[in-house]
């Protein structure tokens, strides 16, 4: 029983034992697909303790073993399970031990040794996820020091959304250190205040580089309260903030922005960031929210704004709705599924914002979307065919029109947009998983490995 799992990735050891004793790397590492949450991260390696949340009020609390500790050589964790009705120490045995092994100057073999009574093969997607997730972030952290990025104080807005949550993680393992503008009061050292409103004019001093991706949802009805809500949290937040990082002298500002710019419907037409604006509501609130940056543009700030497709990501969005209905056999295409789907994985997604950081010659627009969309049928079969389920249930065209209205129909479910990346790929950016399977195999720990 338990399982040993290696691999070998192309960075120094001591880096990667670094990245994993940082902040957000028991975040970066948890496989999306499971249903834990991590609740706490350990403040050492040696003797500290790890908590992730499990369904039940559960918390699977992970213990260092200080007797263990071997920098940049090893450390353990032992696990026990501890919540509602006080369940014993060693319901479930784990000991998990890290081993970081020198290949060479530029090369380290991780070895991870669980021992337990879960059999491996339950065991084996899971560190197949967390070895890869592992490489891609060093890689990409290591791009970027190479690109002259160094570690410093990001500002972000909306961290704890979905792509603020990953970003956040991904950054301070990375080294940064991360200033999380919350509206409430603080409640920890790397928080600040920020009203939307009537943001302090020192909200952001000591800032490096502002990412704003504050925002109410767009998914619901489009009634007129629901609109209200979508413009008035996006446009004069954005400008105020804006007007502050100007006079702040950020040296950069990304602010979140969607594809919804080029309208619900373009047909066949492929949409790159030259492409002009469509109709619709959410065309005009994205192209008011973009002109909102100007403020910091028109001083001088580097400006990147991130036309986001749709999200892929088991922790929210559209994939998590989808999730349950294709697993349980109940999913389809909607209509005729000819429309086009525009789709970014969440790590690539972060990657981008992460690009927009250090990248120079990234300004204005970006379409941060995969280099390969696919029709909703396309997605439909893909996703069915990943989760091993038929699909078999087209979805008619009214029914998304019952819950979401027809304007929300239009321009969300049943969206035809055929958008590609284009300014990153005349960058010569690589996407960890520019298809479509590949990318929901990792997402939903469906990978061979």
């Amino acid at each position: 029983m338990g399982i040993e799992y290696s691999s070998v990735i192309d960075i120094p050891r001591s880096e990667v034992f670094a990245w994993h004793a940082r902040p957000g790397a028991l975040t970066r590492l948890a496989p999306p697909w499971q249903p834990v949450s991590p609740c706490a991260e350990a403040a050492s390696l040696s003797d500290g303790q790890a908590v992730l949340g499990l369904p039940g009020g559960l918390r699977w609390v992970a213990q260092h073993d200080p007797r263990a500790y071997d920098p940049p050589h090893r450390f353990v964790d032992e696990v026990s399970i501890a919540g509602v009705g006080s369940l014993p120490v060693g319901l479930l045995p784990w000991r998990h031990t890290h081993d970081f092994e020198v290949v060479d100057q530029t090369h380290t073999r991780i070895v991870d040794r669980v021992d337990t009574p879960v059999p491996a093969a339950l065991l084996r997607p899971m560190f197949a996820y967390r070895h890869r997730q592992l490489a891609d972030d060093l890689a990409a952290h290591m791009r970027a020091r190479q690109e002259g990025l160094v570690a410093g104080t990001i500002a972000v807005t909306g961290s704890s959304g979905l792509v603020g949550a990953a970003l956040t993680a991904f950054l301070t393992s990375g080294g940064h250190r991360v200033l999380r503008l919350v509206r409430r009061v603080p409640r920890a050292a790397d928080e600040r205040r920020w009203d939307p409103a009537a943001p302090a004019p020192d909200v952001l001093d000591g800032v490096d580089a502002v990412v704003h991706l504050a925002g109410a949802s767009i998914a619901g009805r489009f009634t007129a309260g629901h609109k209200r809500a979508v413009t008035s949290s996006r446009i004069e937040p954005t400008r105020k903030l804006a007007e502050v990082a100007a006079k702040s002298r950020v040296p950069v500002f990304v602010c979140a922005s969607a594809i919804g710019y080029y309208g619900y419907d373009r047909g066949e037409e492929i949409l790159t960031e030259d492409a002009p604006r469509g109709g619709g509501f959410l065309a005009d609130v994205v192209d008011d929210w973009e002109a909102a940056v100007l403020p910091a543009a028109e001083s001088g700030v580097r400006v990147v704004r991130v036309r986001t497709g749709i999200v892929q990501s088991p922790r929210g969005g559209t994939l998590r709705l989808l999730r349950p209905l294709f697993t349980a056999g109940l999913g389809g295409r909607i209509g005729d599924g000819h429309q086009w789907l525009s789709w970014i994985g969440i790590d690539d997604l972060v990657e981008i914002y992460h690009r927009a950081l250090w990248d120079q010659e990234l300004s204005g627009p970006v379409n941060a979307v995969a280099p390969h969309p696919v029709r909703n049928a396309e997605y439909t079969e893909v996703l069915a065919e990943v989760l091993h389920r038929p699909a078999l249930l087209p979805v008619p065209g009214f029914a998304p029109a019952l819950l979401l209205g027809r304007a929300g129909n239009r321009e969300l479910a049943s969206a035809n947009q055929r958008v590609i990346p284009a300014r990153l790929e005349q960058l010569g950016h690589r996407f960890r998983t520019p298809t479509l399977e590949p990318a929901l195999r990792q997402l939903l720990g469906r990978s061979i490995g």
